[in-house]
């Protein structure tokens, strides 16, 4: 950067007010910037400083002996204090070799004044510089971000954007794309590569789960530092950016990071929108693939295109993701908005589904997306990482208007061979069906249990008549008497017969459970709980359930509800 916009000790020094101090320790750190200049005369001042400061003092307050005026300067060296100047006189009339050694140690400047000065001069000359500097630098700062916006609208922007941070501040930069080769400016050898390639992956987990919108990392790399500012969008990360300085990265160091990063993540951003519009313009063939209407080869091997042999052979699971407004939420144009959460929540979906090694292809219909999630392999099981980009999906409320809504998502078992996409598709409607009975967010249809198989027996009759055979006494009672027994019994049967459990999840008390079980047995027969009873009654109230999941609600979950 241009080290003008920064006023540092070695500037200080150059002040008439400094005509006749000395530097008698740390000489090695006069580059150090001065932010502000603050008189102490107190030991105690953890809370008066930030940090950066040049520090005046006749040294009332840390003279009584050695050992207090080495606390002093400790304390002064581990807040971040620029410097230490001390006014030789009533307090100080000579300054200890221990202090002049701890201040070479750690590169900390020591300077005196050898005859009397008035602080308030110092205080008044050095605030106008370092104010007047500031200002400088804004108007530097603000001048290369408009420049950073304007390299963004033109070819190879992002390229133009970091040689332009590069040439500002002075430093190396490496943009570590996460899908992509990483790019250094100044171009470095592949030996010099090496290093810097091998800091950021030792550094790249920890930066897992940091915002795009977070401030730079700052990092020791040898004897330089390194800044590492994350680039990205919608609460997601596609690539990083390293500044290699000499020294400790100054404010406008970092400003100007920042502004690069918003600057290349709003071009990024603009890309991937227009690759989204065109995916979705060329998914519209998955919507024949869901719908069963494509079952030749050939014809498939037209909509999919060259890649047909390789994707056609890969697992993949179908997810149906609807999209609720819970909060009945009115938008301006409903048109464009539901145009533009489509979008947002495709571009998403896509950038944590490739996160997580799958490739989605999408299709849109009314207000749910459908998903078909192809496995491109990892080490960890294909189920385990969509439950991931799943559950990442769930908790996305980058933009206003997503907040506002609520997904729910179906999803299939794994299959492969892109003809059974169909079948696929069927059985995350199904899963989807039960979200009212589960209340869970996303269901797998595997984990369906029983419902797999009544879902099939849904015929109006078949149901109804099997759940008469085994429960009808019980829903005569509970409709004529106003009572819970179809829910007590559930929720008996669910925790293995255990009564301690079934009272605390009914909110009732142990002697209300005792007197509904024996009227469960008065109206279903003593044998009820018999191995073959048992599982015909627990199917039955899994029938219940699914043609009536709103009879069946634990009373807390009923509460949620209202």
């Amino acid at each position: 950067m241009d080290w003008e916009l920064v006023f540092t000790i070695r500037d200080a020094l150059k002040r008439p007010l400094f005509a006749e101090a000395e530097i008698i320790g740390g000489k090695h750190g006069l580059n150090r910037a001065i932010r502000w200049v603050h008189v102490l005369e107190s030991a105690s001042f953890e809370s008066l400083i930030h940090g950066e400061e040049m520090i005046l003092t006749t040294g009332m307050g840390a003279c009584a002996d050695i050992a207090s005026s080495l606390s002093f300067m400790q304390n002064l060296i581990d807040k971040n204090a620029a410097c230490l100047c001390i006014e030789l006189g009533t307090y100080f009339s000579s300054i200890p070799q221990e202090m002049i050694e701890l201040a070479n140690r750690h590169d900390f400047p020591l300077i005196i004044f050898t005859r009397t000065v008035r602080f308030v001069d110092i205080t008044l000359d050095l605030h106008s510089l370092i104010i007047n500097r500031h200002h400088r630098m804004l108007q530097e700062l603000e001048s290369i971000s408009r420049e950073f916006h304007r390299l963004t609208l033109t070819s190879q922007g992002t390229l133009k954007v970091l040689q332009l941070l590069c040439k500002s501040t002075r430093t190396q930069i490496v943009y570590m794309q996460l899908q992509g080769k990483p790019l250094f400016f100044p171009a470095l050898s592949p030996d010099e590569q090496a290093p810097l390639l091998s800091f950021f992956e030792a550094f790249s987990e920890e930066m897992e789960g940091v915002q795009p919108d977070a401030a730079p990392y700052i990092r020791e790399y040898g004897h330089k530092m390194i800044a590492v500012k994350p680039v990205g969008a919608l609460d997601q990360t596609w690539a990083y950016i390293l500044m290699v300085c000499n020294h400790k990265p100054q404010e406008f160091d970092c400003l100007l990071l920042d502004s690069a990063s918003l600057s290349i993540a709003q071009e990024l951003l603009r890309t991937r929108y227009m690759e989204e519009r065109k995916l979705f313009s060329e998914n519209l063939w998955v919507d024949e693939l869901i719908s069963g209407r494509t079952q030749d080869d050939n014809r498939l091997k037209g909509l999919v295109g060259p890649d047909f042999n390789v994707v056609n052979e890969l697992p993949y699971r179908v997810c149906l993701i609807e999209i609720e407004n819970p909060r009945d939420v009115k938008w301006n144009s409903s048109e464009n908005d539901w145009e533009s959460i489509t979008f947002h929540l495709s571009l998403i979906l896509r950038s944590l589904f490739e996160k997580y090694s799958l490739r989605p292809l999408i299709t849109l219909k009314n207000n749910r997306l459908t998903v078909i999630a192809l496995d491109i392999q990892s080490k960890l099981p294909g189920k385990l990482r969509l439950q991931q980009a799943l559950d990442a999906l769930q908790h996305i409320r980058a933009d206003e208007k997503l907040k506002d809504l609520q997904l729910v998502i179906g999803v299939s078992k794994s299959h492969k061979g892109l003809k059974h996409a169909y079948a696929g598709y069927q059985e995350s409607v199904q899963a989807l069906s039960l979200y009212s009975c589960y209340q869970k967010s996303v269901l797998f249809y595997e984990e369906l249990g029983v419902f797999q198989l009544l879902l099939n027996l849904n015929d109006g009759k078949t149901l109804e008549n099997f759940i008469r055979s085994y429960l009808g006494p019980l829903i005569d009672h509970d409709q004529s008497k106003g009572s819970e027994l179809l829910l007590t019994l559930r929720v008996f049967l669910d925790h293995d017969g255990s009564k301690q459990i079934a009272a605390r999840n009914l909110f009732i008390v142990r002697q209300s459970l005792y007197y509904r079980l024996d009227k469960i047995t008065e109206l279903l027969g003593e044998d009820f709980m018999l191995p073959e009873n048992r599982i015909s009654i627990q199917v039955a109230l899994r029938a219940y359930q699914l043609l009536y999941p709103e009879k069946l609600t634990l009373p807390s979950s009923r509460s949620a509800q209202l």
